[in-house]
């Protein structure tokens, strides 16, 4: 699913914002929220860059159809890459999120790193709802970005809560 992507590990993290809280470091936890966004920026860049390069086929034209450019200005990938976002919380549900903002989506493109995700792209030719055409993409470009990076961000998350940890205590 190409919705978001969240690194918590629940026990220690809720330990760690309660101890924050109690210690009333906002230093600590801005340095803490800075290193965990940091884990996280390399998985937001190789998602951006996959997007970005994604090979997407369309079936070969028949004999005699005409084609052309795209009536729009607007690059999909290129949409979507600049939609990717990280969000870090360190309060009540503690931890980073890698997402899609569907609101810094056109409208009409809110559903389609989901459906890219799925490897079938089903549209209208040019707007066109009596023509359909299937294009394919790479399936699973988000979840397997998103697994070749896990075991790094996990282990950089665990080193950050114990760093924090060892500071307050």
């Amino acid at each position: 699913m190409a919705q978001s992507v969240r690194i918590t590990g629940t026990g220690q993290l809720l330990e760690l914002s309660r101890r924050l809280r109690a210690a009333g470091g906002p230093r600590l936890r801005a340095n803490m929220t800075r290193r965990i966004r940091r884990a996280a920026e390399p998985l937001r860049a190789d998602l951006q860059q996959t997007i970005r390069t994604l090979p997407i086929q369309a079936p070969p034209r028949r004999a005699g159809s005409r084609g052309g450019s795209s009536p729009t200005s607007r690059p999909l990938r290129a949409t979507i890459a600049d939609a990717i976002r990280i969000s870090v919380r360190t309060g009540g549900n503690p931890g980073a999120r890698v997402w899609v903002d569907k609101g810094a989506l056109p409208p009409d493109l809110r559903n389609m790193p989901t459906v890219i995700n799925s490897g079938r792209i089903r549209h209208p030719v040019f707007g066109n709802r009596r023509r359909w055409v299937t294009q394919t993409a790479s399936p699973l470009w988000w979840d397997r970005t998103v697994r070749t990076h896990m075991p790094r961000m996990t282990a950089e998350v665990a080193r950050i809560v114990d760093d924090v940890r060892n500071q307050i205590t």
